[in-house]
């Protein structure tokens, strides 16, 4: 599986809510991947749902006292709807034992935070971990399609949609180190370019291949003889994957694209739009989704990434101000804030953030993804604390409605573009969120 690893992709944003009707009842929306809360695959399940597709979940499995992969029990799995296909599809190699069952995992295990750098991991050892980890993965992926091929009925339509993202290693040294780097400041900063060249970091990296990336490949591979008996059959298959690569929000009057920096897992999501481009060339539906940021459950690592989230209130305005949603959204996000904060200074702030010169230059599409620098990381995290402290409770942020409106709205347009996608990489930009969201 050879991928084409240039870094840039043609940039494509999708500009109009198409209105595909080639997806309902009684096609198929497989979950490849294990489906959570607060994530952006929920809008894809719901535009699903109300186009009464038929959605087909899974599990990553989980690991058992001994660390062992294995499938849901029967109460992990009672509250989740058939079909389900309980075949653990867990990627990585992190845990796997290389031939003389040593995992890369405890080859940390015994690492100090102050020998981090030092450290220098068995390189071949954790290279076999990965080469066996890839085949545990392959095997599983072919249980699975055999188990799926007696579910779907070829002769409707399946979109696969691949859930699968992060890979950060399950070792306790990592979280730290990830955080200097993305949140560090003063003596507790680290430079992610000096992180992502260490021993440790080019392990971090390759599991974020194989996670993100390499599954996406996998997918697609082992799954051309039911593809093929799906078109015989008279049924399109096409396959959607979440990527992030930036994307444009409202700065002052105008779109202007802006990225989260440093984004490590960048370089495996490009190989992901490498791959989309690859199976796209052959005559497969394949597309990489570039989507907003929101606020998920594993998004809290990253400060600051949720701060161009804000600028969806000013897309809002400007799509429509009239819009008894757009004053809705303004009224929710309103009663959030301290009552001495207007929506003005919330966006006045993001724009002189997302302006200023340190950030801008870190926003340069032709350099995606960029390293971290200490002043860019402290105003970044200075920034998002200094909007934090405008609402009356942390926990209890304007970022969560506005997330939901993105995936929400994210489900919608990739329903519409997936069976005939207009590129094998497109942007899902603030503009047309509005639009969706405001026109549902």
């Amino acid at each position: 599986m050879n991928a084409n690893d240039a870094h840039q992709s043609p940039y494509h944003a999708i500009k109009t809510q198409r209105r595909d009707s080639s997806l309902g009842k009684g096609d198929f929306l497989v979950l490849f991947g294990e489906l959570f809360q607060k994530g952006y695959a929920n809008g894809l399940v719901e535009e699903a749902q109300n186009r009464q597709m038929t959605l087909v979940r899974s599990t990553v499995g989980r690991r058992d006292k001994e660390g062992k992969l294995r499938p849901l029990n029967p109460e992990e799995f009672e509250n989740i709807p058939a079909p389900f296909i309980n075949i653990p599809l867990e990627a990585g190699f992190d845990l796997e034992p290389d031939a003389q069952g040593l995992t890369p995992v405890e080859q940390l295990r015994q690492v100090k935070l102050s020998e981090w750098e030092a450290c220098q991991m068995d390189k071949a050892s954790w290279q076999e971990s990965q080469k066996l980890g890839r085949e545990r993965m392959t095997a599983q992926i072919r249980t699975y399609v055999a188990e799926l091929s007696k579910i779907i009925d070829p002769t409707k339509n399946v979109v696969f949609a691949h859930l699968m993202a992060g890979g950060v290693p399950r070792a306790k040294i990592i979280l730290p180190l990830m955080n200097r780097s993305l949140k560090g400041s003063g003596d507790r900063f680290l430079s992610s370019e000096r992180f992502f060249k260490s021993s440790i970091g080019q392990f971090v990296v390759q599991s974020f291949f194989e996670v993100s990336a390499e599954t996406f490949a996998l997918l697609v591979h082992e799954t051309v003889e039911l593809r093929k008996k799906i078109k015989n059959a008279g049924g399109k298959v096409s396959y959607t994957a979440y990527g992030y690569h930036g994307t444009e929000v409202l700065v002052g009057n105008n779109y202007l694209w802006q990225t989260y920096t440093p984004y490590l897992q960048g370089w495996a999501k490009l190989r992901l739009e490498a791959y989309a481009r690859e199976f796209s060339s052959k005559g497969i539906a394949a597309c990489v989704y570039n989507c907003p940021e929101i606020l998920t459950q594993s998004s809290s690592i990253f400060t600051g990434v949720e701060m161009p989230l804000y600028s969806l209130l000013g897309a809002l305005k400007k799509e429509n101000s009239e819009h008894p949603k757009t004053k809705k959204a303004i009224d929710d996000c309103l009663a959030l804030l301290k009552p001495e904060y207007s929506l003005n200074d919330v966006l006045q702030t993001t724009q002189k953030y997302l302006m200023s010169d340190l950030i801008r230059q870190h926003c340069d599409y032709d350099k995606w993804p960029q390293h971290n620098q200490q002043d860019q990381l402290e105003k970044m995290t200075q920034t998002s604390e200094q909007l934090f402290n405008m609402h009356k409770n942390s926990k209890n942020l304007i970022n969560s409605s506005l997330s939901e409106i993105v995936i929400s709205a994210c489900g919608r347009i990739m329903i519409n573009d997936c069976v005939h996608p207009e590129s094998p990489t497109s942007w899902i930009n603030h503009d047309i969120i509005a639009q969706s969201y405001l026109g549902s």
